[in-house]
Order: C-alpha cells, then sequence, then structure tokens
C-alpha cells in the first residue's frame, strides 16, 4: 500500500533532518508517494503567512503529515509561526494526542545514573494552558492588562486521559495523572476528577496522582518508576523537554500528533530549527528518523517500523550519533541506511 505524505520541511535544520528520515524511512520499505509543502519562515516573509489559505484543505488529501521544524524567531517571532503554521494544523485535524517517547538508546549517555527507564509522555494538544483564548487591553500603557484564560472541557480531558488509558493497556499497566490541583482547583481538580472515573474502567492499570514539580523531581530520581504519563498542553510540554533531557538531548525526542477520529497525524522532531547550527551539517538526524518510524507504525507499516527502530540502536550502539555535533547529518543517515541493508 502506498501513503501519501505531506512533508513541511519548514525552516532550519528540519530541512535536512526530513530528507534523511523520509530516505530511511523509503529504505526500510515502505511506500510513500511524498508531497513537499515549502511553507517556512521565508513563506511568511514573503506572503503574510506562514501556510496559504487553503493550507488546511490541501493537507486533509494525505494520509501523515511530516514536519521538520518551525521557526526562525530573528525573522518572524515564534508567536507568529507558532500559531500560523503548527497550532492550526493540531487543532484543525483534531490531533489531541501528543506522543513522545524517552528511552535511552543503546550507546547514548543521559545525565542520570540510571538507564532503565522507559517512559511514553502523552500531552494532551488542542486545549487546556494553549487554547488561545484572552486578550491584551490598554496596550503600551501604564494600565496595559493581558488575560491568558485556560479552557478545559469535559470531551477533552476525558479523550486524552482514556488514550492514555488504552496506551498503558498495552504497556505495563501504570498511569501517571499529571496536574497541580492544590493551587489551581478549578480546572486541575476537574482533572482529578475525570481521572478517577475513567480509572474504575481501567481496573488493572495502576494510577497515581502526581503534581507537576513533584513529578518534574520524579523523572530526574526515579525515572524507571514511571511508565504512561498523561498531561495537559502546558504541563505535557514541559515534561517532554525534560524526558528529552535525560534521553540524552532534543537529538533524541520523537514525537507524534495523533488523529483518532481519522484525520492525518502529524510527526515531527521537537528539537526545532536551530538557526545557529543549521548552516553547519551537524543536526542529529535521530529525531527526525525515529518520529518516522512512529509515522510508519501509526499507517500500519509496523514491520518497517521495527526495521528502522533496530537500525538506529544499531548505529548507536557503534557510538555513532551519539555526542551532540561530532557527527555531520549526512555520516549519521549512512549509518542508518548501512544497518538497515545489513
Amino acid at each position: 500500500m502506498t501513503h501519501k505524505i505531506a512533508l513541511i520541511p519548514g525552516d532550519g535544520i528540519g530541512i535536512p533532518v526530513t530528507e534523511a528520515a523520509i530516505a530511511v524511512a523509503k529504505a526500510a520499505g515502505a511506500a510513500l508517494d511524498c508531497t513537499t509543502l515549502p511553507w517556512s519562515c521565508d513563506t511568511y516573509l514573503q506572503t503574510g503567512r506562514m501556510m496559504p489559505e487553503d493550507g488546511i484543505e490541501t493537507l486533509r488529501g494525505f494520509d501523515a503529515i511530516f514536519l521538520g521544524a518551525v521557526g526562525w524567531p530573528a525573522k518572524v517571532p515564534d508567536s507568529v509561526s507558532l500559531h500560523g503554521l503548527l497550532l492550526p494544523i493540531r487543532k484543525a485535524f483534531v490531533q489531541y494526542a501528543n506522543i513522545r517517547p524517552h528511552r535511552l538508546l543503546p550507546g547514548v549517555e543521559g545525565p542520570l545514573k540510571t538507564r532503565d527507564f522507559d517512559i511514553l509522555c502523552i500531552r494532551e494538544n488542542t486545549e487546556g494552558e494553549y487554547s488561545g483564548a484572552g486578550g491584551r487591553v490598554h496596550v503600551g500603557t501604564p494600565d496595559e492588562v493581558a488575560v491568558e484564560t485556560s479552557v478545559f472541557t469535559r470531551v477533552g480531558v476525558e479523550r486524552i486521559l482514556r488514550f492514555g488509558f488504552e496506551q498503558a493497556m498495552k504497556r505495563r499497566k501504570k498511569l501517571a495523572s499529571v496536574t497541580k490541583s492544590n493551587a489551581q482547583k478549578y480546572s486541575m481538580v476537574f482533572w482529578d476528577e475525570i481521572t478517577d472515573r475513567l480509572a474504575a474502567e481501567y481496573p488493572e492499570v495502576e494510577v497515581t496522582h502526581y503534581h507537576i514539580d513533584a513529578m518534574c523531581a520524579r523523572m530526574v530520581m526515579a525515572p524507571e518508576s514511571l511508565d504512561v504519563v498523561v498531561a495537559s498542553n502546558l504541563f505535557g510540554d514541559i515534561l517532554t523537554d525534560l524526558g528529552a533531557a535525560i534521553q540524552g538531548g532534543l537529538g533524541f525526542a520523537a514525537s507524534a500528533n495523533i488523529s483518532p477520529s481519522g484525520g492525518p497525524s502529524m510527526f515531527e522532531p521537537v528539537h526545532g530549527s536551530a538557526p545557529d547550527i543549521a548552516h553547519l551539517g551537524i543536526a542529529n538526524p535521530m529525531a527526525a528518523i525515529w518520529s518516522a518510524a512512529m509515522m510508519l507504525d501509526h499507517l500500519g507499516e509496523t514491520a518497517a517500523a521495527r526495521r528502522i527502530m533496530a537500525a538506529m540502536e544499531a548505529t548507536t550502539a557503534r557510538g555513532i550519533g551519539t555526542v551532540p555535533g561530532r557527527d555531520r547529518t549526512d555520516d549519521i543517515t549512512k549509518a542508518v541506511l548501512a544497518a538497515l541493508e545489513g
């Protein structure tokens, strides 16, 4: 089966890591019909938009979306690039489940004493603290006021928690629900209540409630105690950057934006566009390649996804791509491709 993939390489290192990821995905045996959409900060500078007005409609015709990286703060404010491309795609296709795996690949040294952890972070992706509800009045005056309102719906909270429970059932049957309900007595207490109600439907899953600050400490001090972690948009964003740090850095941080309702899902490394090294050819493509494996698994190409993960592990076990900036992007990609052939 041939899968139609929309490629949005974006900005900076997004371009070379996307090329690497798709080359590996095709070499693993997946039949991909890829269309490159050159939407980026340069597009904004030329047209005043991060993507064309009909961009969402264009994406509807694809089976999946692969995003390299978006952003170039020296050219376009991050608040413009984020709200002009990434967030509209997530919301338009109801990609409410953001999945980020955190574990150490062989040969990669993390900052912690232990290597024994395998955490799957599930982040709510379409509402919560990133809903965009709010505004500013009296701008530029001493009386200026800025209001940002978090929006938590029963539908939104229940579906992301249920998604987390389902993932826990496939793994070690442990779920950690993260809030700050001692301080946020409306939205986070609401989240806790829904967690407890759903827990009754999954008696096999061990459920633990954590406050966000306690969870940050646990991810550092006892990461091996965690399995599936579910959190709101903001808290999930923070925790997954911490997860990237303990797994060796952003060069290994893969993600999937899943649309369980059937729209195209989007897959992306989470390292950003890294303008400072974009011209050096040393971006680590591992996160993008891992994201491509997640994409293939989502599309039903399970065998190809497994081959990619095995090739990545064989490559890092040889010490290739394990130290930021030491190996060139092309050399890491060639090593993964060679491992696939071997």
